[in-house]
This record gives C-alpha cells, structure tokens and sequence, in this order.
C-alpha cells in the first residue's frame, strides 16, 4: 500500500488519492488519509470536483475535520457545511482553538451557531466573543486566546512548579506573558531564560521588556512583516489601555502571508482567491463576467481613438501592421512600474517621503530603455517598409508611450489606494487602457501629422 506521507506534492497525493477512490476500497482511503496533517487534507479536498470531494469528506476522520474545514477556502467550507447535520457540526467545531472557531463560525448556519454557544461554558463564549469582536484581517481577529501569564514578582522556581502542576502548554509557545495584577501587559520571559537561570531569581529580573505587544487593531498584513522583521514565534496582542488580550503565533502569520500572496494573485485577474475552482460553470462565468465587461469598454475605447485616424491608415497600411508595438511596450512597461509599486505599497516601502524619487528614477529607467528600444524598432522598421519616416515616427511614438507607461504605473496605485481600491485589483485594466490609448494617439498622431 502506498503512504502519502512519502509524497512530496498535492498533485502526486491527489494522484495516489484518486487511484485509491477508484480501485480501493473505502478502508484503504481512510488509512491514507490518517498519514496526512489536515491541512494537506484541506489541499486534496479543495483540488477535488464535487463527488469526490464529499465522498472523501465522508472518509475524513472525525477528529481532524474541524482543522480541515479550517484549512480550505471559505466556498469549500460552506458546500462541506451545507451537507452537514446540526449535531455532528456542533461535535467539530466544539473540539476547535479559539481562534479557529472564529475563523469558521461565520459560515456555520444559524441553528448550529446558537446550538455551539449554548454548549459552551461562560469563559469559552467570552473567550470567542472577544476573538469575534475584532475584524477578521486584525491582530485581534488572528488572536489566540490559551496563552500562559505569569506575575513579575513571583520567582522562577515558582514559575517551574506552576508550569509542572499545569502539566502542558499551549503549542508554539517559547515565551510566557508577564502581567501585573491587573492583567496589563509588562514582557515575557522566555523559556530558554526560564530554564538556564538561577530558579530563586525573580521573573522581573530576567524578563525580556523590549517585546512590545501588538496592538488588537494592526493589520494582519502589518503584523506578518512585524514576525518577519524581527523573526517571531510568537508575540503578545494587547489592547488600547495595554491589557494583555492574547498571542499571534507563527503558524497563524504563515496563513495570512499566503492569503495576502493568493489575494493578490487573484486580484490581478479580477478574482477572489475564496473561489472553488471546481465551482459550477454557470458560477464562474457569472463572477468572471464582470471583468470581462469591465475590458471590453476600455477596448472599445482604445478602438474608438483607433477610429480617429481611419483616414490615416487606409493611406499608410505601415501604421497599422506596427501599431501593437507601440501599445504592448507600453503595457510591459507599466506593468513592471505598477509591480514593483503594488509591492512598495504593500509592504509600506513606499511613501510621501520617497515617492518623488522613485517616480523620477522609473521616468528615468523609461527614457532609457525608450531610447535603447526605440533605436532597434526604428531600424527594422525603417528596413521593413524602406522608409525613414515611418522608422522616426514609432520610435518617437515608442519613446512617448514608455515615459507615460510609468508615470501611469506609478500613479495608478497611489490614486486607487487614496480612494480606497485595491491597486492590485483594477491597475492592471486602467493602466492598459492609458497605454494603449496614448500609444495608439501617438503613433497615429505623429503618422498623421508627418506623412500626411
């Protein structure tokens, strides 16, 4: 029998999986998905049609299907929920963290939501409802609240004892809160520490006081660079007043870098990353339908400068067998402006403070690869058509066309960021629209102007 554990990839355990659903018996599936994390459980679920998704969601062992339901996006989530019974629900999300409860309560119906809080004891729903209070993409929101406190004036080897008499502690746990009477956050002190100094010491002597808490209200995205700048496990959410709310581990920080590089992926396209892959066809085109639209009008109007110059290019066919030269040069470059912008942006690189420089420097790059590109079109151009002219006019079209390029792709993000618009979202459709109408009048423009 094959192990998935000994395959590297989704794909080679989707592979494996589907021979197993196919030619095995059912017996044989639960056994290799017993070798799995329920996270890689999540991957062959989210990469399975329906059918053979809810014929292995059936297989997938009870304790691991509340992390798994977790782990997939949240259009799987609901179609695994909505053939769900109100009772086995309630088991799966009762045997949830916190955190992870929150994160999938949203999507539970109605009837399992106050079946689930019902059951709970007073500390459980206090527990969820503060993770609840705060928005899903916050420290607050992202926020584990088993974490393990101790006080300042209490020496180490009491801290030993508690931790023995405790007899666990929470996962990924390196450090442990220090607080004061009142709850408000003061350090942490790390186990290592704990563990290597004189157990008569007190905690306040050896604590760490230079981990600063994260505010509950910081973004998700803020605080992933925050774990990456300073490379955390874990660190300690506090509130306004500094009262020690809870922890962000680095298992939770993982999450959140690969939803914001899935985000962003998506968006490009005009997509959520949320989306079943194998969601109906009718469903798709629905949601894709929108964008589509969205370009066609930038297209017609692209067309509509096009119509402008009909007399032009019934007179000199040349113009328009180079005319996409001008507009995909353009489009490629503002595109590795809008880039590398969207990316600055994202991870605050980019500001008042240096925006003026980095659009003089992308002006720059412009007008030098305008120059270099526009020389070699020009030649084969004028080759092409033996003509001079026609080789002078792409090129100064081609030289236009970049140095707007990138003052486009740099101020795109910028307005759509002010207006509140992911620039990742609509930038790429706005930016190839103004490329390619200014490339289009440039070129036609100048053939219009000097040919005619």
């Amino acid at each position: 029998m094959v192990d998935l554990t000994e395959q590297n990839t989704t794909q080679q355990r989707l592979e494996t999986l589907n021979t197993a659903l196919h030619g095995g018996t059912a017996e044989q599936v639960r056994h290799l998905l017993a070798s799995l994390h329920p996270a890689e459980i999540g991957d062959l679920l989210e990469s399975l049609p329906h059918g053979p998704r809810e014929i292995l969601w059936e297989l997938v062992d009870a304790d691991d299907q509340g992390e798994a339901l977790v782990a997939v996006n949240e259009e799987v989530r609901a179609g695994l929920i909505e053939g769900m019974e109100t009772s086995k629900l309630v088991a799966i999300a009762g045997g949830l963290d916190t955190d992870d409860l929150a994160d999938v309560l949203q999507d539970m119906p109605g009837a399992v939501i106050h079946e689930l809080l019902r059951s709970m004891d007073k500390q459980n729903r206090h527990r969820l409802e503060a993770v609840l209070s705060f928005p899903e993409d916050s420290a607050g929101g992202l926020m584990d609240l088993d974490i393990v406190t101790v006080r300042g004036n209490v020496s180490l080897d009491v801290v030993l004892r508690y931790l023995r008499l405790r007899g666990e502690i929470p996962d990924l746990t390196d450090s442990l809160m220090v607080v004061d009477r009142f709850d408000h956050y003061q350090g942490v002190l790390p186990l290592a520490t704990l563990l290597t100094s004189d157990p008569d010491s007190a905690v306040s002597a050896v604590m760490d006081h230079d981990v600063e808490g994260i505010q509950a209200t910081m973004q998700d995205a803020d605080v992933a660079r925050l774990f990456e700048d300073r490379d955390l496990v874990s660190a300690p959410v506090i509130d306004e007043n500094g009262k020690l709310l809870g922890r962000i581990t680095i298992d939770d920080v993982v999450d959140v870098i690969r939803d914001e590089a899935d985000r962003s992926l998506m968006s490009m396209a005009g997509l959520d990353e949320d989306d079943d892959i194998f969601a109906p066809a009718i469903t798709s085109a629905r949601r894709r339908a929108v964008w589509l639209g969205i370009n066609l009008g930038t297209a017609f109007l692209a067309s509509w400068v096009i119509g402008l110059y009909e007399a032009t290019l019934q007179q000199v066919v040349a113009l328009a067998v180079l005319m996409p030269i001008v507009a995909s040069m353009g489009g490629i470059a503002g595109s590795q402006t809008l880039t590398i912008m969207i990316r600055g942006l994202a991870l605050g690189q980019v500001g008042p403070t240096n925006a003026r420089t980095l659009m003089t420097k992308e002006v720059l790059v412009s007008i030098m690869n305008g120059l270099m590109w526009a020389i070699v079109v020009a030649l084969v151009a004028g080759f092409w058509f033996q003509s001079i002219k026609i080789g002078a006019i792409i090129a100064a079209a081609l030289i236009i066309n970049l140095i707007c390029a990138a003052v486009a792709g740099f101020s795109i993000p910028l307005a759509l960021k002010r207006v509140g618009i992911d620039p990742a979202l609509a930038g790429t459709v706005l930016l190839t629209t103004i490329t390619d109408v200014v490339g289009f009048m440039a070129f036609l423009g100048l053939g219009t102007w000097y040919l005619l």
